[in-house]
């Protein structure tokens, strides 16, 4: 893959790679370092892409291993979300800001394994099969914790 392509096809994915990596890890300067870290590793191994159609899905899996590493980082770690969160999306889209807060908050009463299939699954675009490959499981088990994982949030959504 030459850098034109490369710079293409990035500027394509990098919103949803930032989400991603913001709604994962909950902070911004560990989404942006995450981001950043994946797509220095991407660089390096540009060559090795022999499908310039699954760029996407190289991308991601490559960040979500960076967010991996860096949940296990910062397991016990807590953070204030308010801030990064309301200047990352308010910007780009229209929405209720109390019903965002809601689904942001039970977003994060999910454990990091949870978070990270959710991730996987609505802002990577992964399905059960892939985000099993990334993370060691059979996709089963993924579908099983990806459903009790939105069960969860319903719940505490309709609290």
């Amino acid at each position: 893959m030459d850098k034109g392509t490369f710079e293409e096809q990035y500027k394509k994915i990098y919103q949803d790679m930032y989400r991603f990596a913001l709604y994962t890890l909950g902070h911004r300067q560990d989404a942006e370092d995450a981001v950043g870290e994946a797509v220095a590793d991407a660089w390096k191994g540009a060559g090795k892409l022999r499908n310039d159609q699954a760029f996407r899905s190289w991308m991601f899996k490559i960040l979500t291993v960076k967010c991996k590493r860096k949940l296990k980082e910062y397991i016990h770690k807590t953070v204030n979300l308010n801030e990064d969160l309301q200047e990352t999306f308010g910007k780009t889209a229209e929405w209720n800001v109390e019903e965002a807060q809601d689904v942001r908050n039970a977003f994060f009463t999910l454990d990091g394994q949870e978070r990270l299939i959710v991730s996987m699954s609505v802002f990577g675009g992964y399905n059960s099969r892939e985000i099993g490959k990334c993370l060691f499981l059979k996709d089963s088990t993924v579908r099983s914790k990806l459903s009790r994982a939105l069960e969860k949030m319903q719940k505490r959504l309709e609290e």
